[in-house]
């Protein structure tokens, strides 16, 4: 009989996450090192937990009109369809037509900073999606709809007492649904009910390892991409 424990393997790794945070926001005295390192713990949970089909990585995004959104600390997108990612410099660039989901990562939580996440994650929304019918043994389907880009913002403490409470409700209602989900993985995380049009806070446990289930669940329900108009970028060529 294996002797392997679930629960011990879960609870592992929500611990693991937990101290790696801990350790960059207590030992680290620059705040642009702290930030870099929150970033590196949750890309590298994304890029080692996430099923294959998505990446995970700090990037712009852009759109066939030249758009650019701000940089993102975290950009989930489709690698399986995804025709082209820019890489200059280690600076990387994806379409819009590729992402899924975008987060802000943070040291902690407050009022400002969800504010700043929400104007973020707006900069990659706005952007421009294009979609083609897409091709199949008996025919044509239509072009796909662009899914909604989950938005979202990670960190490891809280500046309220309490950390989940009346006011981080009134900072994510200030735009309602904007932030579709949040980590705050001392504490809990959180998410929106698009059904229900409010917000529902899983407190206590083990907050980062729930969080990557719920992530992974919405992740599923996105669906597929929709396929990207490649010439549409190509005029660019030409300008």
């Amino acid at each position: 009989m294996s002797t392997w424990d679930l629960s011990t393997l879960l609870h592992g790794l929500h611990d693991e996450l937990h101290q790696q945070l801990e350790l960059a926001r207590k030992s680290m005295g620059h705040p642009g090192s702290k930030g870099d390192a929150s970033e590196a713990v949750w890309l590298e949970l994304f890029q080692t937990y996430l099923p294959k089909r998505y990446q995970a990585e700090k990037a712009f995004v852009v759109d066939s009109l030249g758009n650019f959104s701000d940089q993102m600390d975290v950009v989930i997108f489709d690698r399986q369809y995804s025709p082209f990612i820019f890489t200059f410099k280690e600076q990387k660039i994806i379409p819009a037509e590729s992402v899924y989901a975008v987060f802000e990562a943070k040291q902690t939580i407050n009022a400002s900073l969800v504010s700043y996440a929400q104007a973020k994650i707006e900069s990659v929304r706005k952007l421009r999606c294009t979609s083609l019918p897409i091709p199949h043994a008996g025919g044509t389907y239509p072009a796909k709809p662009p899914i909604k880009i989950l938005g979202g913002i990670l960190t490891f403490e809280s500046d309220w007492t309490p950390p989940m409470g009346t006011a981080l409700e009134t900072a994510l209602i200030a735009k309602d649904g904007c932030l579709n989900m949040g980590c705050i993985a001392a504490h809990g995380y959180f998410n929106y009910d698009t059904v229900a049009k409010k917000y529902d806070y899983a407190i206590g446990g083990k907050p980062a390892t729930a969080f990557l289930f719920k992530l992974i669940s919405e992740l599923q329900f996105s669906g597929t991409v929709p396929m990207i108009d490649v010439l549409a970028y190509s005029k660019w060529l030409t300008a």
